[in-house]
Order: structure tokens, then C-alpha cells, then sequence
């Protein structure tokens, strides 16, 4: 069983930045494929970014493209979110997940996920 905490959460100006970490506990998750998702107020919980447990390609939400980077460290059991010129639109409470597989053919499904951390409140004020 893998438990992740996600951290780095806060305050942020519009056009400013965050990084969002991602640590998991449990065992290693150097083979699995990882994921952000983020839940607004009123709204239903939509996909991110995405990155398989090869570490390749990343996958990204049509509306973060450009602004916002995945990565993995496998030796710090961690991933992170970069986020850069932050829009009022991106407060959310930002979920990290984690699937067992290393690849899947839409990471932007939930299902795709076998487990998720509680989340981090990301606010972006203008």
C-alpha cells in the first residue's frame, strides 16, 4: 500500500508560482505511473498533468499546457508540480495519485489510479 501527502500548497498571486510536492510512503513508487488532479469548488475533480513510470512523455491538461510541469525524483520517493503564471481558474485543492501501472492509455481517466493523497488548497488571487 502506498500513502501519499501532498505539500506545498498556499497562497499565490496571479502570475506568480508554487511547486507542489508529492512524497510516497509504503513502498517505492519508482514503477508507477503518477498524477495531479484538482477539484474546484462546485465542480467535478479534472486531470492535471500526468507522468508514466518511465518517466517519458508527460501528459497535460489542454489548460495548463505551457504553465505547468510534472517531474519525479524515484530516489526521493517524490513528485512535484511547477507551477508557473498562475490564473485565478487554478484555485483548486490539488490531489496527487498514483497507479500501479507504469503506462496506461488515458492517464487522464480517474480510474487510471489506484490510490490518492488527500490533497493540497492551492488559492491564486488577483
Amino acid at each position: 500500500q502506498v500513502h501519499l501527502v501532498e505539500s506545498g500548497g498556499g497562497l499565490a498571486q496571479s502570475g506568480g508560482s508554487l511547486r507542489l510536492s508529492c512524497a510516497a510512503s509504503g513502498r517505492t513508487f519508482s514503477g508507477d505511473g503518477m498524477g495531479w488532479f484538482r477539484q474546484a469548488p462546485g465542480k467535478e475533480r479534472e486531470f492535471v498533468a500526468a507522468i508514466p513510470g518511465s518517466g517519458g512523455r508527460q501528459y497535460y491538461a489542454d489548460s495548463v499546457k505551457g504553465r505547468f510541469t510534472i517531474s519525479r525524483d524515484n530516489a526521493k520517493n517524490t513528485v512535484y508540480l511547477e507551477m508557473n503564471s498562475l490564473k485565478d481558474v487554478d484555485t483548486a485543492v490539488y490531489y496527487c495519485a498514483g497507479s500501479r501501472y507504469s503506462d496506461h492509455s488515458d492517464w487522464r481517466r480517474r480510474s487510471a489510479y489506484d490510490y490518492w493523497g488527500r490533497g493540497t488548497q492551492v488559492t491564486v488571487s488577483s
